[in-house]
């Protein structure tokens, strides 16, 4: 009997060793993670090309065609907008997210709207019943004769079916679960989440088929598996949402057919996801009137601008070291701006406990955010609301200066929609004819002028 090769494969980021060790070779060869390799079966060598056989060869750009994608609309606006405009035929789109977050309910309606257009869709459910599957489609009215069910979880059962069924749309839920019963490793581990997404992803290329695969996350938010994962699809897509609220935002991470920027909103509601066309307007539907600490902040997602609240709540200490809180923003950026805050607008907050959060339970991951969050936290330790009629943006360096941002006329524009007067921007930010722009150089400036 020929002996198996075998080797040693990092499960956190999918990096190969001829032999095992306890840990991971440090970045940027690999991730530096202890005891995660585990033993697989090498693969095989490729044969040479008989002679006779034509070779691949390299032509000049010029000659070659371009593939544009083909796209299908979803029926689901917030949803086409971060795929770049639709479903792509022949692209392989991850789709991650804490558990119970809304992603087999958003993927359900998405294949719902595409079945209704006369697209054969096929959802295959690798961790619940066909049943239980069936049950959620009658509850969110996705019953079309051209929405299939499969509940299975072995790869090769799956592609006989998708070869009878011939889908236009096909979601896999989750990756995680579908194994090969030729490798003895269990699923999910990393040589079956190798194989499997390699295959589903060349099926899909093959037959111009529009792949979903949902995909678990750990527990500090990032997708489970190896970086290969990720590497192999075309698209990424992050799906937020705090237990307890019903926002939900859908975040590109990657995007080869489109920008890997843009940002769709959801409502979770008893009959599915709903559409948020407005973010704006959701987001500061309740947002209180001549009260210390509250900022409107004019942030960018993709070609999209939407204004949210920032709220500050600063404390006296009571015993202890100060706490620095913060939800919906960077830690460590919110550290950098009360240090700015200290040592160049001369206020005192060393001896605070100092609460950022971000309202309605989004989060922003831009520069923009900076001014905002010294005007809330310095309107809420002198006890002085921010003028109502007033929306800030910009980023602060360590010199105290208020920088550009882009998409600065985006903001102005929606800022002047929703009906606000004043914007506090950096000095390189435009005029509008809409809206007031105080344009500031420092944070001191700004502080002076958000009166």
């Amino acid at each position: 009997m020929a002996k198996v090769s075998t080797r040693f494969a990092c499960q956190a980021c999918g990096a190969v060793y001829p032999k095992w060790q306890g840990r991971c070779s440090p970045p940027p060869a690999g991730c530096g993670a202890w005891n995660t390799l585990v033993e697989e079966a090498a693969p095989k060598r490729g044969k040479a090309a008989a002679p006779g056989v034509a070779a691949s060869r390299a032509l000049p750009v010029h000659a070659i065609d371009a593939d544009l994608a083909a796209r299908i609309p979803t029926g689901i606006a917030e949803l086409d907008r971060v795929l770049g405009g639709g479903a792509v035929l022949g692209g392989v789109t991850l789709v991650g997210g804490d558990p119970g977050v809304g992603k087999s309910t958003l993927l359900m309606q998405a294949l719902a709207g595409l079945s209704a257009k006369g697209c054969r869709s096929l959802y295959v459910s690798g961790e619940e019943s066909a049943g239980q599957t069936a049950a959620r489609a009658r509850r969110l009215g996705a019953i079309a004769e051209d929405l299939l069910v499969l509940a299975e979880n072995d790869l090769g059962v799956i592609e006989r079916v998708i070869e009878e069924v011939q889908p236009t749309a096909l979601v896999v839920d989750s990756v995680q679960t579908v194994r090969v019963p030729e490798l003895e490793s269990g699923a999910g581990t990393v040589t079956q989440l190798r194989e499997v997404a390699s295959r589903l992803v060349e099926r899909s290329k093959k037959d111009r088929i529009a792949t979903f695969l949902v995909g678990h996350v750990t527990k500090d938010g990032t997708l489970a598996g190896p970086k290969v994962l990720e590497h192999l699809v075309d698209t990424v897509l992050a799906f937020e949402g705090e237990r307890g609220q019903a926002f939900r935002a859908l975040r590109t991470q990657k995007n080869r057919f489109g920008s890997a920027t843009e940002v769709g909103v959801f409502e979770m509601t008893g009959e599915g996801m709903r559409e948020v066309p407005n973010p704006s307007a959701f987001f500061l539907s309740e947002r209180p009137r001549g009260v210390s600490g509250s900022v409107v902040a004019a942030t960018g997602e993709g070609d999209r601008a939407m204004l949210v609240e920032v709220q500050a709540l600063v404390g006296a200490l009571a015993v202890g070291s100060a706490r620095r809180t913060a939800n919906g923003v960077d830690g460590a950026r919110l550290a950098m701006i009360l240090a700015v805050l200290e040592r160049k607008a001369g206020l005192h907050l060393a001896g605070c406990d100092v609460f950022v959060n971000v309202a309605g339970g989004v989060r922003v991951d831009e520069p923009a955010l900076d001014l905002p969050v010294a005007l809330a936290v310095a309107s809420s330790l002198a006890g002085r609301p921010v003028a109502g009629d007033l929306v800030a943006f910009g980023e602060i360096g360590l010199a105290g200066e208020v920088r550009g941002v882009t998409r600065g006329p985006s903001r102005l524009a929606e800022s002047a929609a929703m009906g606000f007067r004043r914007a506090i921007a950096p000095h390189s930010s435009p005029e509008s004819r809409d809206i007031e722009v105080v344009r500031v150089r420092s944070l001191e400036e700004a502080l002076e002028r958000c009166r």
